[in-house]
């Protein structure tokens, strides 16, 4: 007897193509979504998604993203110009948000595909249905979002994105269904090939268009000199400084010995400065309407613009700062040239109360941290508004970031909008997730660069230097190795630009060619060592030696 062929297997869309035409689809849903963003500032859903994720996970999970992302990064970095850690990593997130949402009406197609096998007419209506739910969902997500302000108009916008992306997607792959029972030899006739085709590369033509306008859009424009040469005499702008970590004299800074050539810069360009915070991309805040409101346990809450704080007698100071996320050599650390208004004025304006522990910043982006009350009358904590005599970027905080000296990056939140004096200390953001409370800087030291300094005979001296770091604590001494000989004293270029930047180091020795294995460590200005012992960046800051290994 001869078979029936199998109707709902040989005559259905397939589940190829169905993933096939939800990608595409999904490609022009981001180019939509990114126009609305870009028109109307209505949500960029991938972005917002990922943002979510990164707030609601697990702190362990996060951490062990962060980490694995840095230890590939930090690999590829060893033999490809990629760039920068913290650049290569937010593309690295706002690619992952781009996938995800891919990802997502590629599970789409396929199961409008899979419901396509027995009911092929209602392929429309079921798309409209899971347009609906991923409608649903979210808006559940953009509620929870802090910094979302998605309204009226720009839920009906992702309503008629959505439902339309499940209307047009349901008839495409009915499309495909329609060939298959036309012509069940052929997947599609020539008119719904084309249909399908045509309207899959205008999707891809409109997804691959909005992507590249979204990667090219967060590109910073900066002087040629990043806002750091002000003058031949004064080249780091030292006299700008004030206060107790005021820098040194121009002149002193420039009868130091040189480093070596390779040596990071003391002072980072703006557009090179390290960036890491939970957003795929920086909150957008006009300067205008923006408030900085201060409110809790004081005697008068105050309402200040950004014009209000510049009337307060400002303090600049350079100094560096360094993500608790950062390995043993890793590039997440800069410096730069802060200018704001002493954190302690604003709050003895506002009168603190006496029964205030502390004081909880809150940041647009829903970020938020505790500042103790030592902190607060440190008069080289700062509420900044200025980096390296420019107005703050976006990036890294505009219109008004924090410095606390020796903490790191993750106690001093960007784009702040609101402090409370509370009574009891809470915990921040990163505490809640396993990070250390403290957050005080390890001693840090790492090798930049090695040269050579040879005569025209070959013979001469091997070269290396780099940078140490102990928060505000200061360096005493740094100490390299090289291979197995005895730990020997570099010379540390001093005095630094300011008693909380880094300090330069330079240490030579009798060139001999081959590989060698050179080895740095620091001491604080205690006379501390730092720990020896190899600890992972979770929960305070990584420790161990830098080691390098290099051919000369």
């Amino acid at each position: 007897m001869e078979s029936t062929p199998d109707h709902a297997s040989s005559n259905s869309p397939s589940l190829w193509v169905g993933a096939g035409l939800g990608a595409l689809s999904s490609l022009a849903a981001i180019g939509l979504m990114f126009l609305g963003d870009r028109l109307f500032s209505f949500p960029f859903v991938p972005f917002d998604i990922f943002d979510w994720m990164a707030r609601t996970l697990p702190g362990g999970l996060i951490a062990f993203v962060t980490r694995t992302m840095t230890t590939i990064i930090g690999f590829f970095q060893g033999f490809l110009p990629i760039g920068d850690t913290s650049t290569v990593a937010k593309l690295a997130e706002q690619s992952i948000a781009i996938l995800q949402l891919i990802g997502g009406g590629i599970v789409f197609g396929v199961v409008l595909a899979w419901l396509g096998r027995d009911k092929k007419q209602d392929l429309v209506r079921a798309g409209q249905i899971g347009g609906l739910i991923l409608l649903a969902v979210t808006l559940l997500i953009e509620s929870s979002l802090a910094f979302s302000a998605i309204g009226t108009l720009g839920a009906l916008w992702l309503a008629l994105l959505f439902v339309g992306w499940g209307w047009i997607l349901g008839w495409l792959v009915g499309e495909s269904a329609q060939a298959q029972d036309d012509d069940p030899a052929a997947p599609m006739s020539r008119r719904q090939f084309l249909t399908v085709s045509g309207a899959g590369l205008s999707a891809v033509a409109l997804g691959a268009w909005g992507l590249g306008k979204l990667f090219g859009e967060d590109a910073v424009i900066a002087n040629d000199d990043g806002g750091l040469a002000l003058n031949g005499d004064d080249p780091f702008g030292t006299e700008l400084t004030s206060g107790p970590a005021a820098s040194p004299s121009a002149e002193a800074l420039a009868a130091r010995r040189a480093p070596i050539d390779g040596t990071r810069a003391e002072l980072t360009a703006t557009e090179d400065f390290y960036r890491i915070d939970i957003n795929t991309r920086p909150p957008s805040i006009n300067g205008d309407s923006w408030r900085l409101a201060i409110s809790g346990l004081v005697d008068q809450p105050l309402e200040l613009s950004l014009a209000d704080l510049q009337r307060y007698p400002s303090q600049t100071q350079i100094l560096t700062m360094q993500c608790i996320s950062n390995p043993v050599g890793g590039d997440l650390t800069s410096s730069a040239r802060w200018t704001g208004v002493r954190f302690k004025d604003i709050l003895e304006d506002a009168g603190i109360q006496s029964s205030a522990a502390g004081a909880l910043i809150s940041s647009v982006d829903g970020f938020f941290e505790f500042v103790v009350m030592e902190d607060i009358i440190d008069e080289r904590t700062l509420l900044v508004y200025e980096m390296n005599s420019e107005t703050l970027t976006v990036e890294h905080g505009f219109p008004l970031r924090i410095y606390i000296p020796n903490r790191y990056g993750m106690k001093q939140p960007k784009w702040i909008n609101s402090i409370q004096l509370v009574e009891e200390r809470v915990d921040g953001y990163w505490v809640e997730r396993g990070w250390s409370r403290e957050a005080r800087p390890q001693t840090v030291s790492v090798v930049d660069t090695v040269a050579l300094d040879l005569d025209e005979s070959g013979k001469g001296s091997a070269l290396c230097g780099g940078i140490a770091w102990a928060g505000g604590r200061g360096i005493s001494q740094v100490e390299v190795q090289v291979d197995e000989s005895g730990w020997q004293s570099a010379e540390l270029i001093t005095p630094p630009l300011s008693p909380l930047n880094w300090v330069l180091w330079r240490y030579e020795w009798p060139y001999e060619g081959g590989r060698h294995n050179l080895s740095v460590r620091a001491y604080d200005a205690n006379g501390e060592l730092q720990a020896l012992d190899s600890r992972a960046p979770r929960p305070d800051g990584a420790t161990g030696i830098h080691q390098i290994s290099v051919n000369i």
